[in-house]
């Protein structure tokens, strides 16, 4: 179970920790302790092996596919922390002996991972360890590994085994050729290997700096290669008082890397240059280059993005900066090229993919914190119009038709065609969401549009946005079916947000959004017509503009029913019958309705997966839809009222959305407990919710949750509105956001609303209704609620 009460002082709730050693519960730690600088992810499995452990490193756009007929994937990439450690001879492994002060802790502030124990032999001898490792955060391509052992009672001879695995695979499906492995003057180890379909060759470099009390040794270790490794045994004889320190540094390079492009790509040249830019890392050590390291990462992030929180329950300012440590190891911010994968780069999960998760769940953060960062992931998705294209094509449709999941940008569709067990038939469930899940198409134009709202960057607009805006609107467009009984366009075959429910016809999250997204294209149309005719003539949309404006006009919108207001979410939803869900909603793991009931059954029943009319009751007022009269207060309490029974939140990217609504309605207290309930998907006490990897949706919505919930901010047609109701165990909250550029700082108490700008422009901002001009800063009272 995660302890955090280890950060004392000025590391007070900056500390998650594992205070004792399970090898049946592994995957908990080396997930949520995972490090990671958007270009590489790496698992934070022990240095010693266990049979449970999962050893990943993957290195962000990689992707492979390993046969015709798998999906292409992130390839688990060379190990370079396992150590093969032991005492007198024996295998060292906490699973022998005894082990007494067991610590595992992943410190946020310095996004370094340290682990300490004393161990006693079975022989009875005892000796002190501590393992540490980062993720350099500035030099994307470095890891740092350092290990101490003090011996403190007995003579021990201790022999490490360190180097380059590269035995290692996705699941058991191989992705590299053998590849290259040499020794380089006596100590530096190389490892390059090339994955076996996109040909991409990684550069693995490792050297190792070894001290006996201080003082370095200078002997040679013996050197052996093996088939896909290359490693290095050293042997050193302790005596009690000795202590014995081994740095490993390790970088990796690719041929996928983006500085790779400024130069005609040579592999030898890689090759070369690694190995030199080791040399130089080995001269400072691993002491002065993790302090370079805490210090960007001070500087960079925690500095960046300031959120404080006062909070009877001191796991809330935890539970935010753990929030904000992973956003920022999963962001790849230095290429464009790049997304960010439904299990960030921490597990084999969802293959790397990235999902709708990251425009509506993960993208709002960097788009408030991170602009730059957020115009980044935008232009990915750019950047696989041509596949959305030719997706559209292969499925009878004009226009951008994104895939479901994505991987590297011209990939094309990625999500795989078989899943689970269906309880009945006994045979694999097909996975429907990347021939009939649509929505991901409107859920990128809202994306752009919320960006384009925040930061106001015309020039991302005309290069990027208003193309992508466009061409899922054609998709719309040609998508849409006449229903001549209704005298109206519909969406049918569907699956909306709710996955439990596949197959359905007009599904008011999927029409409403395509409705949206229609609207927004015809809006954007009108602007660049207007202000740029040149760049209007070259997207030729002039007729396109009558065709979304008349299909528009015409297309089904769902209603809420009389008199309750509730709003089907699809044609069928309020007609099927009711269960008694009572189990499901007490459920300690996910999905246990499929040990009951398979897909089809499942769909015959008023339950849903995850936030779906919710969530587009929250988009849908961030809109020029907000004063729609389906999208009403009344509809929106009595709405999320009638879906929060039927939700099992079998989505970890659910429960932030009910947050927000809960919050908005005046439900302060189950918004509360929505939260922490959210806070506790990764950090919370079930051993095994994390074991595939993290769930990053989840943690964007963290962040989601306190500022447009609880904080009450958010953008409504291009309008910052800042409405805060903070829990009743929150005394303040202090966070920073950008806003058309500028840096706002808000402190906000139950009392008082208090706004800092560092800009000299003025900026309208709304509370309650009223609005206000803020010049350099703004003090508002709070009515009591």
């Amino acid at each position: 179970m995660l302890d955090y009460s280890l950060g004392q002082g000025a590391y007070e709730n900056w500390v998650l920790a594992e205070r004792d050693f399970s090898a049946l519960h592994l995957g908990k730690s080396e997930t949520v302790m995972m490090l990671g600088n958007g270009y590489l992810g790496l698992r934070s499995a022990t240095e010693e092996p266990y049979l449970n452990e999962q050893r990943n490193l993957f290195i962000n756009g990689t992707f492979n596919q390993a046969d015709k007929n798998e999906v292409t994937e992130l390839p688990n990439a060379a190990d370079t922390t396992r150590l093969d450690i032991r005492i007198d001879g024996q295998r060292f492994s906490l699973e022998f002996g005894n082990s007494e002060d067991y610590s595992k802790q992943l410190n946020l502030k310095n996004a370094e991972l340290i682990r300490s124990f004393v161990w006693t032999s079975p022989k009875g001898k005892e000796l002190q360890f501590r393992f540490s490792r980062f993720a350099f955060f500035d030099n994307l391509h470095l890891i740092g590994m350092k290990m101490e052992v003090e011996c403190l009672s007995h003579a021990v001879v201790l022999s490490i085994d360190s180097g380059i695995d590269a035995r290692m695979s996705n699941s058991g499906v191989q992705h590299f050729l053998e590849g290259d492995h040499r020794i380089i003057e006596e100590h530096f180890l190389q490892l390059t290997q090339t994955t076996t379909q996109s040909e991409i060759d990684f550069v693995h470099n490792a050297v190792h700096i070894l001290k006996i009390n201080d003082e370095r040794i200078t002997g040679k270790a013996d050197k052996d290669i093996d088939r896909r490794r290359v490693w290095l045994s050293f042997e050193a004889g302790l005596e009690p008082g000795d202590s014995f320190e081994m740095e490993k540094l390790i970088t990796v390079h690719t041929s996928r890397d983006k500085d790779r492009d400024a130069e005609p790509y040579s592999l030898m040249h890689l090759q070369k240059h690694s190995h030199a830019e080791l040399k130089k890392l080995e001269e400072k050590g691993y002491e002065k280059l993790a302090e370079s390291h805490r210090l960007a990462w001070q500087k960079k992030v925690w500095d960046e993005y300031p959120f404080e929180v006062e909070s009877e329950n001191p796991t809330d300012q935890l539970a935010l900066r753990f929030s904000l440590y992973h956003l920022t190891a999963m962001a790849p911010a230095h290429d464009d090229r790049l997304g960010i994968g439904a299990k960030a780069l921490s597990g084999e999960a969802y293959k790397g993919h990235s999902f709708w998760d990251t425009e509506i769940f993960i993208l709002p953060f960097f788009i408030f914190s991170a602009p730059e960062t957020a115009r980044s992931l935008l232009t990915y998705r750019y950047r696989g119009l041509p596949s959305a294209r030719r997706k559209a094509i292969e499925n009878g449709y004009a226009g951008a038709m994104y895939p479901w999941e994505m991987a590297w940008p011209t990939d094309g569709e990625a999500t795989p065609e078989w899943g689970g067990i269906d309880i009945v038939t006994g045979e694999r469930t097909k996975i429907w969401p990347g021939l009939i899940e649509h929505h991901i198409s409107a859920d990128i134009a809202f994306a752009v549009y919320q960006y384009a709202n925040a930061t106001g960057d015309k020039e991302f607009m005309e290069r990027y946005g208003y193309e992508m805006v466009f061409e899922t609107a054609r998709f719309w467009a040609s998508r849409l079916e006449w229903n001549e009984k209704r005298q109206q366009f519909e969406i049918t075959d569907v699956i909306g947000p709710d996955e439990y429910k596949e197959h359905v016809d007009n599904n008011a999250f999927t029409n409403y959004m395509a409705y949206f997204n229609l609207k927004l294209a015809m809006h954007y149309a009108e602007v660049v017509e207007k202000k740029n005719p040149e760049l209007f003539a070259k997207f030729d949309v002039e007729q396109a503009y009558c065709e979304w404006h008349s299909k528009a006009a015409q297309l089904h919108l769902p209603k809420p029913r009389e008199p309750d207001s509730i709003l089907p979410q699809d044609d069928t939803y309020l007609q099927l019958p009711d269960i008694d869900l009572g189990k499901y909603k007490k459920q300690k793991k996910s999905r246990t309705i499929y040990r009951d009931y398979n897909p089809e059954q499942v769909n015959r029943i008023q339950v849903t997966k995850q936030a779906d009319v919710v969530l587009l009751f929250y988009l849908m007022e961030q809109t020029f839809l907000k004063d729609d009269f389906r999208f009403t207060q009344q509809a929106k309490r009595a709405n999320f009222l009638y879906y929060e029974a039927r939700t099992l939140h079998d989505s970890s990217l659910s429960l932030t959305t009910h947050v927000i609504a809960a919050n908005d309605i005046g439900e302060y207290e189950y918004a509360y407990e929505l939260f922490r309930r959210a806070c506790l998907i990764d950090m919370g006490p079930n051993m095994d919710s994390s074991d595939d990897g993290i769930h990053a949706a989840a943690i964007g919505g963290i962040w989601k949750a306190a500022v447009f919930g609880f904080a009450g901010v958010r953008q409504s047609e291009g309008v910052l509105k800042i409405n805060p109701r903070l829990p009743v165990k929150w005394k303040r909250m202090q966070f920073r956001i950008y806003w058309q550029s500028q840096s706002l700082q808000f402190d906000i108490t139950d009392k008082l609303l208090k706004i800092t700008s560092e800009g000299n422009k003025s900026i309208h901002v709304e509370t309650d209704g009223t609005g206000y001009e803020l010049l350099h800063s703004l003090e508002i009272p709070l009515a009591d609620y």
